[in-house]
């Protein structure tokens, strides 16, 4: 069984016409699985639905108490992109002896030509075979959390 821990970032963001904005309601996650005819075994929870650039250390800490308490020893996070490497660190330092992998989107699900439903399914296959430890999986690649970045310019994350 694999743990999927949502707190909201791009990856979930939806267009509200009224507002003219992006905003949040309930997360893609069963969706994705569904449209990507996932056969994983997986138990979903949703912890937050925030962009990464609101998250505060409580929200990190109540996503860090989440994965040390969880059951599961592999766990995906979906995350935003912007302080993904921030709660990485975090998890690194605080939760041992589990595989835990952080993922997002740099184009919102909801807009249909998004990463999201990718880096989904890598974060999935990455969980399953890497040793324990807090990896991003991004762009097809898995990096340690601490060898990687986000170019804002390019839009994609590199290894450091």
């Amino acid at each position: 069984m694999i743990r999927i821990f949502v707190t909201g970032g791009t990856f979930d963001k939806r267009y509200d016409e009224l507002r003219g904005a992006l905003s949040f309601g309930e997360t893609h996650l069963p969706e994705m699985l569904r449209l990507g005819r996932s056969r994983v075994d997986v138990s979903v929870r949703t912890l937050m639905m925030i962009d990464s650039l609101d998250m505060t250390d409580a929200d990190r800490a109540i996503i860090v108490d989440q994965c040390r308490s969880a059951w599961e020893s592999r766990i995906v996070v979906t995350h935003g992109t912007d302080t993904m490497v921030d709660t990485a660190r975090a998890l690194a330092t605080a939760v041992t002896a589990k595989t835990i992998v952080l993922t997002g989107a740099m184009v919102p699900y909801a807009f249909g030509s998004s990463d999201g439903l990718f880096n989904l399914g890598s974060a999935l296959s990455f969980v399953q075979v890497l040793p324990p430890g807090v990896y991003i999986a991004m762009n097809g690649h898995a990096f340690e959390w601490d060898r990687v970045k986000k170019n804002k310019q390019t839009g994609y994350f590199e290894a450091l």
